[in-house]
C-alpha cells in the first residue's frame, strides 16, 4: 500500500491539471512500471470535489463477450482502500436486459478494470467515503451495439457528478501480437507506430464514432479498448445532438519500448480527457 501510494503520488506530482474537471478520461491499463506516468496525465484532470460516481469501462481480454457485463461483487479492494460498487446504478443497468454477469473468475482474471482501481482511489482520496464505482466489462461490440450502449450511457455522461474512465492501451506491435503494420515513409518502426496511433488519437479528438470505426477497419490498429472508446464516442455523439458542447484532448503518449526491427515488440499508451463546456 505505502509503496503504491508513493508511486502514484510521484507520477501525479509531475503533471499539470489543465483539463479539470474531466467528464471522461481515456487511460492505459498495463503494469504501472510501463504506463503509470502516462496514466497520471488523465487522472490529474479528475476533480474529486464534484465526482460522485465513476463508471469504469474496460475491454474483455479473457472471455468472448458480445455484450457488456457487470460484476457480481459489492466491493473491489485496492491496497489503498476499498471501492464500493454502486448497486443502485447496477440495478438500473441490469433492468435494461442488455447486460450479463461476469463470473468471479472472469472478474479476477481481467486487468483492464483492475488497473484503474488504485488510480481511481488515489484521485478520489480526499472524498473517499463519498463516491461509488460502476465497473462495466465491454465485449466485442458491433457498431450498432456500440451505438445502443452509447445511447444508454449518455444520460449518465450528461451528469456532472459522474466520471467515465475508459480503459485502453493503444498499438500492440510485434510478432507476439500478430500485428506488424509499418509505413516506411515515417522512418524507424517506432515512428511509424506513433504516426498510426496519433492518427487514431486525432480522430478520437474529433469525437466522431464513424470515422473511428473506419480508421480501425482500414489499419486494424490493435487498440484493445476500441469498443469502450466506441461506446464513449457514441455517448458523446448522443449528447452533442442535444446541443451539449464537448471537447476531448490527449495529454500524453508513450511506448513501452522503441521498436527498430521485426523481432521487437511494444505497446503504446495514451492519456486524455473530455471536457464539457
Amino acid at each position: 500500500g505505502p509503496q503504491l501510494n508513493a508511486q502514484l503520488e510521484g507520477w501525479l506530482s509531475q503533471v499539470q491539471s489543465t483539463k479539470r474537471p474531466a467528464r471522461a478520461i481515456i487511460a492505459p491499463h498495463a503494469g504501472y512500471t510501463y504506463c503509470g506516468s502516462c496514466a497520471a496525465h488523465a487522472y490529474k484532470q479528475v476533480d474529486p470535489n464534484i465526482t460522485r460516481k465513476i463508471f469504469i469501462l474496460g475491454p474483455s481480454h479473457h472471455v468472448p463477450l458480445s455484450r457488456c457485463a457487470l460484476s457480481s461483487v459489492d466491493i473491489y479492494r485496492t491496497p489503498l482502500y476499498d471501492l464500493r460498487i454502486d448497486q443502485k446504478i447496477y440495478g438500473e443497468l441490469w433492468k435494461t436486459g442488455m447486460f450479463e454477469r461476469m463470473s468471479l473468475q472472469t472478474d479476477e482474471d481481467e486487468h483492464s478494470i483492475e488497473m484503474h482501481l488504485p488510480y481511481t482511489a488515489k484521485a478520489m482520496e480526499s472524498h473517499k467515503d463519498e463516491f461509488t464505482i460502476v465497473p462495466v466489462l465491454v465485449g466485442a461490440l458491433s457498431e450498432s451495439k456500440e451505438q445502443e450502449f452509447g445511447k444508454l450511457f449518455s444520460k449518465y455522461l450528461a451528469d456532472p457528478s459522474n466520471l467515465f474512465v475508459v480503459s485502453s492501451d493503444f498499438c500492440h506491435w510485434g510478432q507476439r501480437f500478430r500485428y506488424s503494420y509499418y509505413d516506411e515513409s515515417q522512418g524507424e518502426i517506432y515512428r511509424s507506430i506513433e504516426h498510426l496511433d496519433k492518427m487514431g488519437m486525432s480522430i478520437i479528438e474529433q469525437l466522431d464514432p464513424v470515422s473511428f470505426s473506419n480508421y480501425l477497419k482500414k489499419y486494424h490498429n490493435t487498440i484493445c479498448g476500441r469498443h469502450p472508446i466506441g461506446v464513449l464516442l457514441n455517448a458523446i455523439n448522443e449528447l452533442q445532438k442535444n446541443g451539449m458542447n464537448m471537447s476531448f484532448s490527449f495529454l500524453n503518449y508513450a511506448q513501452s519500448s522503441q521498436c527498430r526491427n521485426w523481432q521487437d515488440s511494444s505497446v503504446s499508451y495514451a492519456a486524455g480527457a473530455l471536457m464539457v463546456h
